[in-house]
């Protein structure tokens, strides 16, 4: 499998954590809900084949990102259909923002649905508690960390919101964006790769405080799959300029690289210059804003 069909599998099931995620939290309404998934497609939009998000694995790809992780059966009779067949169908769901009983099912041989909605709607509850989205996330960094694609020189967080017009559990007004709806905070790195689970909350959550909850799972997500963070960068805007945030870098061998924040002072504070490099943070937005556009 070479590096395209490798980030290719890995959007599939980046999508599908994410959302998943947010789902069974019931903080978004699947209709209104874009996610920003800031690089799950860098590579792939080199061909058109990769303009769009996937909604379907093919029967290599499953087997690689998704069958490893999956509880096996110990005893009972065998469902009619696959699991591959059956996380498409999720990955259909979740791409199109339906009610369950609108999910397009193919018909069998005798003109009945070849499985009823409900059924998959268990399946998607299976996954998730039995921790298979978290490990197959976690699987897919690792993945791209043995294929070199991973450059942890710089991390950058920031937060994304959502909106959730038809409401949900967790949800706020965003004044600043002005729509109700939830927001998370990733962190990814300097190839615009997610790297940690996300922390979610309320829209109108300051993503400060956030911060302090986001930067361990990093951490231990790094630890597990096996790549270093001391020494890395991390890029940050000035909603999370504060001491409790530069202490706990620093704490964890780690450069704030954060722009200080005035707060309407009309003098700057007293005492060393914070660090803050802004041609880091500067081609982090271009290379974002390069994948949005397909460039």
């Amino acid at each position: 499998m070479n590096g395209d069909q490798l980030v290719a599998g890995r959007a599939a099931v980046g999508t599908v954590w994410i959302v998943c995620q947010r789902w069974i939290r019931g903080e978004c309404d699947f209709g209104a809900s874009r996610l920003n998934l800031m690089g799950e497609f860098a590579e792939m939009q080199k061909t058109p084949e990769y303009q769009e998000i996937p909604t379907s694995l093919t029967t290599a790809e499953f087997e690689r990102f998704i069958w490893p992780h999956i509880p096996k059966q110990q005893k009972g009779p065998k469902g009619k259909l696959s699991w591959h067949s059956i996380f498409n169908y999720i990955l259909t769901f979740l791409y199109l923002g339906c009610q369950w009983k609108m999910l397009p099912i193919a018909k069998d041989a005798t003109g009945k649905p070849e499985i009823h909605y409900s059924n998959i709607h268990r399946r998607l509850s299976f996954l998730e508690k039995h921790g298979v989205l978290d490990a197959v996330f976690e699987a897919s960094v690792q993945a791209l960390h043995q294929a070199k694609k991973l450059d942890v020189s710089v991390i950058h967080g920031d937060g994304t919101s959502t909106a959730a017009k038809k409401g949900g559990d967790n949800l706020g007004r965003n004044g600043h964006k002005h729509f109700k709806g939830d927001k998370v905070v990733p962190f990814c790195d300097r190839n615009c790769n997610v790297i940690s689970p996300f922390v979610a909350a309320a829209g109108n959550a300051n993503e400060s405080p956030l911060f302090r909850d986001a930067l361990p799972k990093a951490i231990a997500l790094s630890r597990r799959v096996g790549f270093n963070l001391k020494g890395s960068i991390v890029s940050l805007d000035g909603a999370y300029d504060g001491k409790q945030n530069r202490k706990m870098i620093f704490n964890h061998g780690m450069v704030p690289n954060i722009p200080e924040n005035v707060r309407n002072r009309k003098k700057s504070k007293p005492g060393p210059k914070r660090l803050f490099n802004p041609l880091i943070q500067r081609t982090f937005s271009n290379h974002r804003a390069n994948l949005c556009l397909g460039g």
